[in-house]
């Protein structure tokens, strides 16, 4: 079966800082791998090189079994349509209101009417526990949680087939955590979607994983069910899942 999401020997490097050291890791449909890994271990590198705003020096990627590493711009079109992204932060628009925040892929890469993609927008904001007269407030009218709440809503408005989610409770109490991994288990399962979340935060990788897959010095290097994460026989892996400052992950001061 073909994998909706494969990485195969992805390297990246900036100048001689060697960011990803041939990165294998693969996706199947519908289901929800979490990427565990500290910072400035290649996480986010490599959703940039998914999405094609970085180019990886060598490898390959692909989507559906399309091969996207060199592919021509209407092929990169084509196959982006399928992404929504909860970026960390949320990333919302200040100078537009929650609604057209929300419908923002609908109008602009879809090109559906403003009111169709309004009432679409509304219905997602309901979908994640908002009421439809937060969608005529701008983002910094919201707190923190509810931002990311918009944020959600806007990722999965489209009906994407795929779904990255970047740290997707940084910031946050650990009890809008939770509702927030809720909401995302939710929207994921509703939209048989196929979702690859980057954290560092072990709660959220337990709740919303079906598999987890830990980076370090930009090579996977256990990848696995959730269930067995705590019987990983990887002594880097149990350093991270628990916390431990004595370990062989030594920071970098």
């Amino acid at each position: 079966m073909t994998a909706k999401l494969a990485l195969e020997g992805v390297y990246k490097a900036f100048g001689s800082n060697h960011v990803l050291n041939g990165v294998d890791v693969a996706v199947e449909k519908g289901k929800s791998l979490v990427v565990i890994g500290g910072s400035g271990t290649g996480k986010s590198v490599m959703i940039k090189s998914v999405l094609g705003i970085i180019t990886p020096d060598k490898g390959s990627i692909r989507i559906d079994g399309v091969e996207t590493v060199g592919c021509d711009g209407n092929t990169r079109d084509a196959l982006m349509k399928k992404f929504g992204m909860l970026f960390q932060g949320g990333a919302l628009f200040d100078s537009l209101l929650v609604w057209e925040n929300v419908a923002f892929g609908l109008i602009q890469g879809q090109k559906m009417k403003r009111s169709d993609a309004r009432d679409i927008a509304i219905e997602n904001l309901r979908a994640v526990g908002l009421p439809a007269r937060v969608g005529e407030l701008y983002p910094a009218e919201l707190s923190g949680g509810m931002q990311k709440r918009v944020a959600l809503a806007r990722a999965v408005a489209t009906k994407p087939e795929i779904i990255f989610f970047d740290e997707p409770t940084t910031g946050l109490d650990p009890i809008m955590a939770d509702v927030i991994n809720d909401l995302i288990v939710e929207a994921s399962k509703s939209l048989g979607a196929t979702t690859l979340t980057i954290t560092h935060d072990m709660a959220s990788a337990r709740k919303i994983a079906d598999n987890i897959a830990m980076i370090y010095k930009g090579q996977i290097i256990w990848h696995g069910a959730a269930k067995d994460i705590d019987q990983s026989g990887n002594a880097h892996v149990d350093q991270f899942i628990h916390g431990r400052a004595e370990g062989p992950i030594k920071m970098e001061l």
